[in-house]
């Protein structure tokens, strides 16, 4: 018997863990406070590039203070290590230490760690600490750092350059660009944008000196890979001596996944003392501390044939890695470079990727992590051999996309795409926004003094893959309920109501019958994390196998209570039935009858997602334009998305919505801005960050055109980066067509603020004038 549809897989069933977070019970790791616990705060340098000395010894003494940490106190830690290598061609990154022993290299870098028994007496001791700085030489910004005689980040660096590869065939694309009939060609700045999530990092590290064993709670997107690395890499303890707890987190992105300084100091401290201790950052911390996003600069070019034909492309990269290594860092730009070619049939292709240091807080993973850069480029390129060659933005995408039979498709970066119609989810898109009848309003804005803009943006990217086998332990409770065990890791993505929903469409059982344990490394042996939008196409997985196994091994026992054949039976309600009988027993009784097996009361399921997901859209917005103050804004927003299977309409909205508002604020208006002159973090608070609001989002129209995966038991492709790679250039698009339409301004860089487009606009007038 098919499961109640309210709760089935493609139902929008509410999300079940918003009821306690909405009333403010939710337990978020602030919320852990432990008595009596001790109150940590680090030192951060403020000097981009420095020589010091410290001298702790009077804020030591100071009344409550605990403890204070010194590069000194920590010489035997390990470093926090950086997880992405060549397998030809490796590179030696530089080390990124606890704390740098007598040399900081960007605002913010770490230099000393207190402990007290206050908040307040931690302030007090922080202010106490002698700190001797010897300025040095500081170098922001991709341009500066690659000069000559540039400031150098490493001494044995030169050039401030980690690695210099080529992807792709370089000959063969510049034959391609030979004979081509015309090349166009962007250069493209993706600014540098600060994570900015509800919850700031937070942990609490408890001590048990009888068992020597660490308690970790932390407010992180995976515990044994953080636990992982800090006792393997950093603490150099057995894992068996740390156990990781991750309660409610409250947003990711990608930046939480990564293990920090503070969380190896935290363990050192609770040992020492022996005694538990507690850390909250501030924002401040956050903006200096945490690990930054995005930050290209990409010049790229399409050879193009008379018809309009992509024949070829080359591109440049340059990606800012900020003074260390963050743990994923390198690979940002080198795995995204995979996907510029995005969804068109470009046979000859080859990049360029440069990684650089900076005296800039380190950049990592930020939602999408690489393949939202690569949209940006290919789509602004795409619009950029359009207006070259006379032909609208659709005509030259419809020319190039890759066609559905050519699935599978094995792209010239080795990417195999599985399934999609780009076609059609591009004319959907357009459908719905009346695209034909864009001129009309244009000239309707015209009359007010404004200026209407149209753009779209077709996107592909990949995800879904951790890389290895994630798990999940179905396990049925003496009530009669089930508790999934799994590894992945929920920061607002709704992973209670999905994964219940996958068990509902086996068992029948109410979402409130399902409950969800993640984020324990003592409970659940091992464990993912959740990033790259992996946890339904890799944890779903699993959760609908195991679930599958379990039912199975119910049966048996229900055949056995109710003298009936196992293919007599079905499941539904959380109770065995005969099929077309009153006679049934419930999930409650199967566990409570003697003699049952306790390993037929669980079960567990694997599944690695090697070949990964292609998750692919169209992204439509229409902006209007203020000449007069160079504000934008956005009038009708359109998103046309294929994520294979639809596993809750609620969800997806949400995860999409959300997105694509990350994305509009870095097209209009986020930027992470350090100063030339002496590397200073201008925009280090809210005061100068500016972050979207709710009144400069549209009114997104969401559909789905999906096409099932075919590498993917469920069908189902990831969608929780697809938002954000979709935005910036449909917005982006959308202001330089209108934009070239008025005054033949080709080009803007995000973020498109109105200050640049005022200034653009009056450029551009000036110079008509001349």
């Amino acid at each position: 018997m098919a499961a109640p549809i309210k709760f089935g897989v493609g139902q929008s069933v509410r999300r079940k863990e918003d009821d306690a977070l909405i009333r403010g019970k939710g337990r978020y790791t602030d919320d852990v406070a432990p008595q009596p616990a001790l109150h940590a705060l680090m030192l951060r340098s403020p000097h981009a590039h420095a020589k010091y000395t410290i001298d702790a010894s009077k804020a030591r003494s100071l009344p409550g203070v605990s403890l204070v940490l010194t590069a000194e106190d920590v010489k035997d830690l390990g470093d926090l290590p950086c997880l992405f290598n060549f397998e030809v061609d490796p590179f030696t990154g530089p080390p990124y230490p606890i704390l740098p022993r007598d040399e900081v290299r960007h605002v913010g870098d770490a230099v000393a760690f207190v402990v007290a028994d206050t908040v307040d007496h931690a302030r007090d001791a922080i202010e106490a600490i002698e700190v001797n700085w010897t300025p040095l030489p500081a170098v922001v910004g991709l341009a500066n750092a690659v000069k000559k005689g540039a400031p150098q980040v490493w001494p044995d660096k030169p050039g401030n350059l980690l690695f210099d590869v080529s992807i792709g065939d370089k000959k063969a694309t510049e034959a391609v660009f030979a004979r081509a009939h015309a090349v166009a060609e962007v250069r493209i700045v993706n600014p540098r944008v600060v994570t900015n999530f509800m919850e700031t990092r937070a942990a609490v590290c408890e001590y048990d000196a009888k068992r020597d064993h660490l308690t970790l709670t932390v407010g992180s997107q995976g515990s044994h890979r953080l636990r992982d690395i800090l006792c393997q890499n950093v603490l150099k303890i057995s894992v068996e001596k740390m156990r990781v707890i991750c309660p409610d987190v409250g947003g990711g992105f990608g930046t939480k996944l990564f293990p920090y300084r503070e969380y190896a100091l935290m363990a050192v401290a609770a040992r020492k003392l022996k005694k538990t201790v507690k850390w909250t950052a501030d924002r401040a911390d956050h903006f200096m501390g945490d690990a930054q996003g995005r930050d290209n600069v990409t010049v790229a070019r399409m050879a193009l044939a008379e018809d309009g034909k992509f024949l070829g492309m080359d591109v440049d990269l340059m990606s800012d890695m900020g003074a260390y290594l963050s743990t994923f860092g390198p690979y940002i730009p080198h795995g995204g470079a995979g996907m510029l070619p995005g969804l068109y049939d470009i046979q000859t292709f080859h990049c360029r990727v440069r990684t650089v240091f900076t005296n800039t807080v380190p950049v990592d993973a930020y939602r999408g992590a690489g393949r939202p850069e690569a949209a940006y480029v290919v789509e602004r390129l795409a619009d950029a051999a359009a207006r070259k060659l006379g032909m609208t933005p659709d005509a030259v995408r419809r020319k190039n996309f890759i066609s559905p039979k050519a699935m599978p498709y094995t792209t010239a970066t080795g990417k195999v795409y599985d399934s999609g119609d780009f076609t059609a989810h591009m004319k959907r898109a357009m459908e719905i926004a009346t695209w034909k009848e864009f001129p009309k309003r244009a000239k309707a804005a015209k009359k007010l003094g404004l200026v209407r803009g149209i753009g779209l943006a077709s996107y592909v990217e990949v995800c879904g893959s951790m890389g290895a086998d994630e798990t999940a332990k179905v396990a049925l409770d003496p009530n009669g309920d089930v508790t999934i065990l799994i590894g992945t890791q929920s920061s607002g993505q709704g992973h209670q109501t999905a994964y219940a929903q996958l068990v509902a469409e086996q068992f029948g059982l109410a979402p409130e019958r399902v409950h969800i344990l993640q984020g324990d490394t003592d409970q659940i042996p091992t464990g993912l994390g959740t990033g790259g939008s992996s946890s339904i196409p890799s944890g779903g997985v699993c959760v609908q196998r195991a679930t599958h196994e379990l039912g199975n091994k119910l049966k048996e026992i229900a055949a056995q209570a109710l003298e009936a054949g196992i293919g007599d039976l079905e499941i539904n309600n959380g109770t065995v039935r005969v099929a077309g009988t009153d006679r049934s027993i419930s999930f409650a009784d199967l566990g409570k009858r003697p003699g049952v097996d306790p390993a037929k009361l669980n079960a567990s399921s694997s599944f690695n997602s090697a070949m990964g997901t292609y998750p692919n859209g169209t992204h439509l917005a229409e902006v209007e334009i203020d000449p007069a103050t160079g504000i934008i804004k956005i009038v009708n927003y359109v998103i046309v998305d294929d994520f294979g299977v639809t596993l809750n309409p609620l969800l997806l909205a949400g995860q999409v919505h959300g997105g694509a508002m990350q994305g509009i604020g870095q097209a209009l208006m986020e930027q992470a801005v350090y100063s030339d002159k002496d590397g200073q973090l201008v925009t280090g608070t809210f005061m100068d960050y500016a972050l979207p609001r709710a009144s400069d989002g549209p009114s997104f129209v969401f559909e789905t055109h999906n096409v099932p995966c075919t590498t993917n038991p469920l069908g189902v492709k990831g969608a929780g980066e697809a938002g954000a790679i979709g935005s910036c250039p449909a917005v982006v698009n959308a202001i330089v067509e209108g934009l070239w339409r008025e005054y033949k301004i080709d080009h803007i860089d995000m973020p498109a603020t109105a200050e640049r487009v005022w200034i653009a606009i009056r450029e551009a007038q000036r110079q008509h004038r001349l």
